[in-house]
């Protein structure tokens, strides 16, 4: 193509010129331009079409291929490594084996020992109590205070005991309504603690290398939460303790000042004698 616009534009140009037409000239100008853009030169490929796939092909199965060999042999080297010597296959399945066969040998047993029903109690209130007390739950509060009202008695009138004593029962039955409360706290953490640990347990089972300190940190969380509860619990004993203690030192008080009346009483019926 481009010998063809070398031969016929120097042909226009000497038209043109020879014509002193500045229109031939624009013309021949702008025709060169349109073939030029429309009709461009064919370019070709060093080796063609067909050559550049085959170059294409070599380079693939040639060092490519080489450095695709070599990173599937470090893969495979340290897919055995993990394999035989960091996580060996064999003996993880030997741990979860021994795992399961302790679980099926003791969670059966100790959900049974859970279970056991121990409540004793045989009239109407004291049982009501009793299976309040016991069902681990902490929504019902309002129920367990009035079920102890009913199977203790309420708190007497000011006309029925001196108000030490009104204080002294009042004192015991609140400390003895909160450890209670308390008690079904406790209950329904452990409750929660024995779902986690049998979730610990089946994970264990199935937990994938390397997934072991998860599992430990998990099992850590719980023991705390555990030792919390009981925490929680030993302060509730050393407040019972604390209130009889409280109580008998009250007793005494009193004592004294009946003791101090008694007196007084004596002393006045001897001076009106």
């Amino acid at each position: 193509m481009s010998c063809w616009v070398t031969l016929i534009l120097p042909f226009f140009l000497f038209l043109a010129w020879v014509k002193r037409s500045h229109r031939i000239l624009g013309l021949t100008l702008i025709g060169v331009l349109i073939s030029t853009l429309v009709l461009p030169a064919t370019g070709y490929a060093q080796f063609g079409f067909l050559g550049g796939i085959q170059n294409l092909l070599n380079l693939i199965n040639g060092s490519i291929r080489t450095v695709l060999n070599a990173i599937g042999s470090v893969m495979q080297a340290l897919n055995t490594l993990h394999q035989e010597i960091v996580w060996p296959v064999r003996l993880l399945q030997q741990a979860r084996d021994a795992l399961g066969s302790l679980i099926s040998q003791t969670r059966g047993t100790l959900q049974q020992i859970h279970n056991i029903p121990v409540q004793s109690a045989t009239l109407p209130d004291p049982a009501d109590l009793e299976a309040i007390a016991r069902n681990g739950q902490t929504n019902d509060f309002g129920s367990l205070t009035q079920s102890y009202t009913r199977t203790f008695g309420a708190i007497p009138d000011a006309s029925a005991a001196d108000s030490m004593t009104r204080n002294f029962i009042d004192a015991d039955d609140a400390m003895a309504v909160g450890a209670l409360k308390a008690l079904k706290a406790s209950d329904q953490s452990v409750a929660l603690l024995l779902e986690s640990s049998i979730h610990i347990e089946n994970e264990a089972r199935t937990a994938a290398p390397g997934s072991a300190p998860f599992l430990t940190a998990t099992g850590v969380a719980a023991n705390i939460q555990s030792q919390a509860m009981m925490q929680k619990m030993l302060a509730a004993m050393i407040r019972q303790e604390a209130t009889r203690i409280a109580e008998e030192n009250g007793r005494r008080k009193r004592y004294g000042l009946l003791v101090n009346k008694a007196q007084q009483g004596v002393s006045d019926i001897l001076q009106r004698k």
